[in-house]
């Protein structure tokens, strides 16, 4: 059994995680610091600090992963290799260079595709038809290593962030497993990535939810899905934040951002064609249907939504 350290840090991680456990010698597990989240900003650790724990394996927690120090931890665990998958940090070639099998990661996209912290994101958010994982060896670039293995996954249509995060979570953690031990013992060929193909998919802000009403009803609907859960879409409404949770497209036209009532339902103006929400939640309250979001707010229709 090999000596791995793993490096992880969200939900994505954890199948990876326990995979690991199971199959290899897991020596050391490296993930973010706690931090503050959920509205009452109370510290939680990691969900792959959690797994750690309930398997009684060391724990690192470096701010920087390239100080003196946390180089030191890392060789001191004598790894044969790394699995990284979503830590969070990008390792110095320092780091790299500890184990003699290198590092391995686990990234959510068919690779030279959204290198990058949100790949997830972006292929709901432009209209990929297909995404997948991809194995690669880390270098010093980013995501830019040679590849060991890809699987590739198609998009549904209603395909959410969430639901999408789920099912590449699992592909990932079953194609590395698959994967690592034809790779250490020197079997795997790699294959090096088109770096005239790349596209990138730079991390995600709560600000980018912020619904542009100018843009085509398609693009706001690709939007919703892929922010969902998080960071989430929103609009303002008589100067109040109005989230937008899940809608669908249709024909018709309407002044940008302006509520209306067809024959479908009520239905929101965007640039080409309307956008018609199915579940809304105004800051403070819980989220509701659109009808009976009416029923409390029959003045939402004929409103004029704003971007900002």
């Amino acid at each position: 059994m090999a000596r791995i350290v793993f490096m992880g840090t969200p939900d994505f991680a954890v199948p990876t995680l326990r995979a690991l456990i199971v199959q290899h010698e897991v020596v050391g597990v490296v993930t973010q610091p706690d931090r503050p989240a959920g509205r009452k900003r109370q510290v939680q650790m990691s969900p792959v600090k959690q797994v750690a724990i309930e398997n009684d394996l060391p724990v690192f927690q470096p701010v920087k992963l390239r100080r003196a120090e946390a180089l030191e931890t890392l060789r001191a665990w004598q790894p044969d290799a790394y699995v990284v998958a979503a830590f969070g940090q990008i390792l110095s070639q320092a780091a790299l260079d500890i184990p003699p099998f290198g590092s391995i990661n686990v990234h959510a996209s068919l690779l030279p595709r959204w290198r990058g912290a949100a790949p997830i994101h972006a292929a709901i958010r432009y209209g990929d038809s297909e995404t997948g994982i991809t194995i690669m060896k880390m270098d010093a670039g980013l995501d830019t290593g040679p590849m060991l293995a890809q699987e590739k996954l198609l998009i549904a249509s209603d395909e959410t962030g969430q639901t999408l995060h789920d099912k590449l979570a699992l592909i990932g953690s079953k194609l590395l497993t698959a994967i690592l031990p034809e790779y250490l013992s020197g079997l795997c060929q790699l294959q090096p990535q088109d770096d005239s193909m790349a596209t990138y998919a730079p991390q995600v802000t709560k600000e980018e939810g912020n619904i542009p009403w100018q843009m085509d009803a398609t693009t706001i609907e690709r939007l919703v899905r892929a922010f969902t859960p998080w960071p989430g879409t929103f609009t303002f409404w008589n100067n109040q934040q109005l989230k937008i949770h899940a809608g669908s497209i249709g024909a018709g036209k309407a002044e940008p951002g302006r509520v209306v009532e067809t024959h479908q339902g009520i239905a929101i103006g965007t640039g080409e064609g309307l956008f018609y929400p199915s579940r809304l939640q105004l800051a403070g309250r819980n989220a509701v249907a659109v009808d009976e979001f009416i029923r409390g707010y029959p003045g939402f229709i004929s409103s004029q939504l704003l971007s900002s």
